[in-house]
Order: structure tokens, then C-alpha cells, then sequence
């Protein structure tokens, strides 16, 4: 009577173990509904191939889109900077942040609004120190910053004040139009230095940035920028799709006066109903728990409006 009953035992162990595993197949090989059983994608999903605008300008200076390795340059920034979708939304968002905050001030400062993008595609507006050594919003390097006469030491480092840094920018773009009568060659120039730029145009017996043959970080360097200019002017053209709820927003501030040093931020800043991290946010260019000030100098610091 045992041995039977062993054998009726194995047998339903075998074909429960068959149908589990012939279930498993069949999950395992299954095609979502509506997918496409020849690409494995979604009929939603899409990869299309983006046709370049007529009218792109940087500062009102055309791209001649029809030289071909100027329109395949263009595309190709274009359609890392579309097709980097997290990447591509988080700039939106931070856009809507600090341009507000650009905008007047390149107007004061007499630089066209189109280089507030090469601001983003410098930092993408976050707090970070390139492996170069270049910080702030501008990626200034701190022998630039000292020359056009930031403050910049462990204690002050006003790369990352956006209000000063912003005019040396200005500054320093200005001066390079100026030198090569181009919005254009200005912002390639702020990428690999004036004296590289006119070394360059010199030696290539040429005169301006589309026809000349630069380093590869400087041949991308103007078609980033452009690319971003056109993805944030229209984001939706490029399917990015957001409420305005979803976007970034920097709260309003007030301004305090101070000429004497302050041992001790954290404690300062609680005094104005603020915790260490809310201080630095607004008032990043302050890089420890301390203000040194042994010249009594005037700075300026944020609070913000409650």
C-alpha cells in the first residue's frame, strides 16, 4: 500500500511543478498589449529626428545652419539635450528659479538675455566646483574671479554671489566683443580664454567661431548653449510636458547691511528664524560657520521675506 501511494504523491508533485513552470514561461515571454512584437517598444514611444529651426540666433548673431557640419554640430546637441529627458526637465526647472534673478541683471549690466543660458550650460545652476576648479553659477576660475576683483578665500568666495558674479561675467564677455566684434566668438572665447580664441582665429586665417576648427569641449561649447535656448523657449515642441506648479521658484528676500565680523552663523541666523542650511542657500558665497570681516568691509546678505 506504501509504495503506490509514493508514486501517486511524486506524480502530483510533477505535474503542479510543470504547470507552475509552463505559467512562468509564458508570463516571462508575454508582450504588453499594444506593444509591437517586432521592436519590443510601445507604439507611443517614439525616437524622432528633430528638424532645426530658421531662425536660430545667438544675441541676434545667425547660426548658418546650411554649412553641414554647423547643422550636424546643432543636431547634435539638440538631441542629447532633448533626448536627456531628466536632465533636460531638471533645467527647466531650475530656469524658471534664477532667470528671473539673470534677466535684470544682464539688462543692467548691458549683456543680451540669450546668456543666461550660458550660464545654466556653464553650472546648471547647482552649488558644484568643477573638477578644473571653476564655482559659482558663472564657473569662474579663482585667477579670473581675483582679477576682476572678486573677493575669493576658505572664508568669502564670491564666485557664488550671483549679483557680483553676474557683473564680472558681463565684464568680461563685454570686453571679449569688444576684441573679436562677436556675441558668438565672446561666449566661445569665455570657454577656452580670449588669448586661446584669437591665437586660433589667427593662426586659421579666419574670423569667426562656425568656420573655425577649436578644441572639442569649445565646438560644442556655443551649440549647448544655443540647444538649451530653443528646448526652454519651447519646451513643449520638444515634449516636455509640466504644469507650472512643477517648476522652481526662489523665495523672495530682504537685504541687511553688515561691516563687523560674525563668530558664529548658525546662532545669527537664528536670529532671523532661519536654520544653518536656509542661511547658505541664500547666501552661499559665505563658505563657513563664520564672517572673518577684520577690514570691516560692507557686505550684503540675504533673509527671507516670511
Amino acid at each position: 500500500m506504501k509504495t503506490p501511494q509514493r508514486y501517486l504523491s511524486l506524480l502530483s508533485v510533477a505535474i503542479v511543478t510543470a504547470v507552475f513552470f509552463n505559467a512562468m514561461q509564458k508570463t516571462d515571454t508575454s508582450i504588453p498589449t499594444g506593444t509591437d512584437p517586432q521592436t519590443q517598444t510601445h507604439p507611443m514611444y517614439k525616437i524622432k529626428s528633430l528638424k532645426l529651426p530658421e531662425n536660430l540666433n545667438l544675441a541676434g548673431e545667425r547660426v548658418p545652419i546650411e554649412i553641414k557640419d554647423v547643422k550636424e554640430r546643432m543636431e547634435r546637441e539638440l538631441l542629447v539635450n532633448t533626448y536627456w529627458q531628466s536632465n533636460g526637465l531638471l533645467l527647466i526647472k531650475r530656469a524658471n528659479k534664477y532667470f528671473p534673478v539673470l534677466e535684470p541683471l544682464l539688462k543692467k549690466y548691458g549683456l543680451p538675455d540669450d546668456f543666461k543660458f550660458l550660464a545654466l550650460a556653464e553650472s546648471g545652476f547647482i552649488d558644484e566646483t568643477s573638477s578644473a576648479g571653476a564655482a559659482g553659477m558663472w564657473h569662474f576660475m579663482r585667477k579670473t574671479g581675483r582679477e576682476y576683483g572678486l573677493e575669493i578665500n576658505s572664508n568669502v568666495d564670491e564666485r557664488y554671489h550671483i549679483e557680483k558674479s553676474t557683473k564680472v561675467a558681463a565684464e568680461y564677455l563685454k570686453k571679449s566683443k569688444e576684441r573679436f566684434n562677436s556675441w558668438t566668438l565672446a561666449a566661445a572665447a569665455y570657454n577656452a580664454g580670449n588669448y586661446g580664441i584669437a591665437k586660433r582665429l589667427a593662426a586659421q586665417e579666419i574670423d569667426n567661431y562656425y568656420d573655425a576648427k577649436l578644441p572639442d569641449e569649445t565646438e560644442r561649447y556655443v551649440f549647448r548653449i544655443l540647444a538649451l535656448k530653443e528646448i526652454i523657449s519651447n519646451p513643449k515642441k520638444y515634449g516636455f510636458v509640466f504644469e507650472k506648479e512643477d517648476l522652481y521658484t526662489l523665495e523672495k528676500t530682504r537685504t541687511i547691511k553688515v561691516d563687523t565680523a560674525i563668530s558664529n552663523i548658525i546662532h545669527f541666523a537664528k536670529k532671523f528664524g532661519m536654520n544653518y542650511k536656509e542661511f547658505k542657500i541664500y547666501n552661499p558665497w559665505l563658505r563657513e560657520n563664520k564672517l572673518n570681516n577684520k577690514s570691516r568691509k560692507l557686505y550684503e546678505i540675504k533673509i527671507p521675506v516670511k
